[in-house]
């Protein structure tokens, strides 16, 4: 039999299995000769008081062991004789095209300027450590997309995103934890992510599709109004449909697109700034104690929201814990400070302009 049970307790109860047993054989009456095992679905922290508490669903197996996975697989079928379709770009977008294609039984060919997710790595040590930028493979272009060494923070605001559930279990299908089904707010990792991406890739390989590295997308092949394909910087040319999913610094993408009379509207922008603070300083003030988070409890997030003079300024990203890296056009130190910082960034909304204004203003 298995029985879910909604739990409120301290943090190193829901930091322990043993614990978790106990606490239901002690407040919910579960007999301890029962209970096979347990797996927590959902966690969340409640810091809104001095004492600290972790929200849990628990599911119990009562006299029975669990048969179904962590997380629900989805089912990639061989499609190499299959129509294909390019995709320019191998970040979240283009991977998770990719992906989508191969469930609708169409064969994806991703093209992507940078390097693999692997080689791309020794060319970002390179900015900190010689003040070198590839431009071509740097922390926005190459397998992964911007976001790849970062914490892999994988938490959205909007509801309107479609199935959210679905992209966490690709990714645990992947070889992510099965935490990030579980926690509020979920995040991969930065030492997780990388293999990740790989195991991504080597579906879409292993399912028929293509991956091309240092491959860029110079120019559309259009006839008649209508795509047929892509030409590249090696020479190649690629055939079929095209989605472009080349990221918003792909700024030579939609140059081309405005210069060759393609329809584009500009989407409102966010202007922001970073806030850094010790991570030690957001763990006293969030858990309510001056020596911090202790052994059971994460880095300390927090949000901002407020408005002024009619628009919205809003944290959209939390690093907790986390260290600042420079950027990929002005190459910088990592962040030389004595512990983590918290970096927050608000930002102020823009409308919309034309497309070639708004990639200068990108820059």
């Amino acid at each position: 039999m298995i029985q879910e049970y909604q739990l409120r307790v301290l943090p190193e109860v829901a930091a322990n299995e043993q614990r978790i047993k106990e606490y239901l054989i002690q407040e919910k009456g579960v007999s301890a000769r029962d209970i096979t095992a347990t797996r927590i679905l959902k966690r969340s922290i409640d810091a809104r008081q001095r004492t600290i508490f972790v929200n849990l669903t628990v599911r119990a197996y009562l006299n029975e062991l669990p048969k179904e996975k962590e997380y629900q697989e989805t089912v990639y079928h061989n499609v190499s004789d299959r129509p294909q379709v390019i995709v320019v770009g191998a970040g979240p977008g283009g991977l998770f095209a990719a992906l989508r294609l191969i469930e609708l039984g169409l064969r994806p060919v991703i093209v992507e300027r940078g390097k693999n997710v692997r080689d791309r790595k020794k060319d970002l040590a390179l900015i900190g450590r010689e003040q070198t930028v590839n431009p071509e493979s740097n922390y926005s272009f190459g397998e992964g997309g911007a976001g790849a060494y970062s914490d892999g923070k994988l938490y959205t605001r909007s509801k309107k995103r479609g199935n959210v559930d679905k992209i966490l279990n690709v990714f645990c299908q992947h070889g992510a934890s099965s935490s990030i089904l579980v926690d509020a707010h979920p995040h991969i990792g930065t030492d997780k992510l990388p293999r990740v991406i790989e195991n991504m890739r080597n579906t879409i390989i292993g399912c028929g599709g293509e991956v091309h590295f240092e491959t860029r997308m110079d120019a559309l092949i259009i006839e008649n109004d209508e795509v047929k394909g892509i030409v590249t910087d090696t020479g190649r040319t690629f055939l079929g449909p095209v989605i472009l999913a080349t990221g918003h610094s792909a700024r030579d993408v939609y140059r081309w697109l405005a210069a060759n009379g393609v329809e584009i509207e500009a989407k409102g922008i966010a202007v922001g700034v970073r806030l850094e603070h010790p991570a030690s300083l957001i763990d006293r003030i969030q858990y309510h104690n001056r020596n911090g988070r202790g052994k059971y409890l994460p880095a300390a997030e927090y949000s901002f929201v407020t408005q002024v003079d009619g628009r919205g300024v809003y944290s959209f990203c939390m690093c907790p814990g986390g260290f600042s890296s420079g950027s990929q056009r002005s190459p910088a130190n990592r962040s030389q400070r004595n512990e983590p910082q918290q970096p927050g960034v608000p930002v102020e909304q823009f409308g919309n302009g034309s497309g070639a204004a708004s990639g200068r203003l990108g820059e």
